[in-house]
């Protein structure tokens, strides 16, 4: 869990991701086209992407990406973000993390 913290604790939107998980780049593109510029980890990609993809289920990601970090703060998976974004209450949160500006 200490990895999960320190990786997001500086970023306003983290998002762990597979390059193979097309939900993952469905929500990445998402939350880009209203002008934020999350930091994606590709957990496939890493060294220890296998340690950080535990660490994502034990927080309770099922499954385990995307994983999404918004102000330093565990939002959800795809399912999470769409139902936010539907609500009307994605863009605030982005807002609040200072990750756009409108």
């Amino acid at each position: 869990m200490e990895i999960i913290t320190s990786m997001v604790s500086d970023k306003a939107v983290v998002i762990f991701s597979k390059s193979s998980c097309c939900m993952s780049h469905s929500i990445t593109s998402l939350i880009r086209s209203f002008g934020a510029n999350p930091a994606v980890y590709e957990l496939d990609e890493m060294s220890n992407g296998q340690q950080i993809e535990r660490a994502l289920l034990q927080l309770g990601c099922q499954p385990s990406v995307p994983a999404v970090f918004i102000g330093q703060q565990f939002i959800g998976g795809s399912k999470r973000i769409m139902s936010l974004h539907l609500r009307n209450e994605l863009v605030p949160l982005l807002m609040n993390a200072r990750a756009i500006w409108i």
